[in-house]
């Protein structure tokens, strides 16, 4: 199920949006103009390495910012195209109505603190990593629970594979974003026991961050 649209119209323009949206293909395409060489350098210099927080320090092969600030640099790289437009798309659909709600300044504080909690919740479900971490989607997915919070009702567009066709059906935000978070859920102990190496720790954490922050960010409707 792959969502390409909500049907839920906002009242501004969303520059916050797509700010966020720039910055991200700015720092992946520096990832892929770089040499190999120095496109992994660049990723491990700025990528969050949970190791580096228990030791308290850079690890030689990434001698970049301190480890906090990793937490907020590795937000705008990404591992691949499927990744980064993945991201995008998730971020483009439900990202412009939560900015219409808060408001672009209280939208983009919400995005990074959501990030930072993702962040963290990496760290200390994997403190002896010393793989990096990266990607925007911890942010997106307190943006996705703020949403769900706000908008239960709104209708989002989605692709469902039948047979070999894709089709479009209209569903409810509580059951498109609802049926995502537990997908992260369910598959959390499928990737503890080795299958995949998606930031599942990260999507939950940034969700469980836009269930509580919301009440705080959004402002009171006249």
């Amino acid at each position: 199920m792959i969502p390409y649209k909500d049907l839920n119209r906002t009242h501004r323009f969303p520059f916050a949006t797509l700010l966020l949206i720039a910055f991200n293909l700015a720092g992946f395409g520096v990832e892929i103009l770089l040499p190999e060489t120095a496109s992994t350098d660049w990723i491990y210099r700025y990528a969050l390495i949970p190791f580096e927080f228990k030791t308290g320090g850079n690890l030689p092969i990434s001698l970049g910012p301190p480890p906090p600030a990793t937490i907020f640099t590795s937000m705008f790289l990404h591992g691949g195209w499927l990744h980064l437009l993945g991201n995008m798309l998730y971020l483009w659909i439900f990202g412009d109505n939560v900015e219409d709600r808060f408001g672009r300044i209280r939208f983009l504080v919400f995005y990074l603190l959501c990030g930072a909690v993702a962040g963290l919740a990496q760290v200390y479900s994997h403190f002896d990593s010393r793989l990096p971490t990266l990607g925007a989607s911890g942010a997106v997915a307190g943006i996705l629970a703020s949403y769900l919070v706000q908008f239960p009702r709104a209708r989002i567009a989605v692709l469902v594979p039948v047979f070999y066709f894709l089709r479009t059906f209209i569903l409810p935000a509580w059951l498109v974003l609802g049926g995502w978070i537990l997908l992260q859920i369910a598959s959390l102990k499928l990737q503890t026991q080795g299958a995949g190496g998606i930031a599942l720790e990260a999507h939950i954490g940034g969700f469980l961050a836009g269930l509580l922050l919301t009440p705080l960010f959004r402002r009171k409707r006249r």
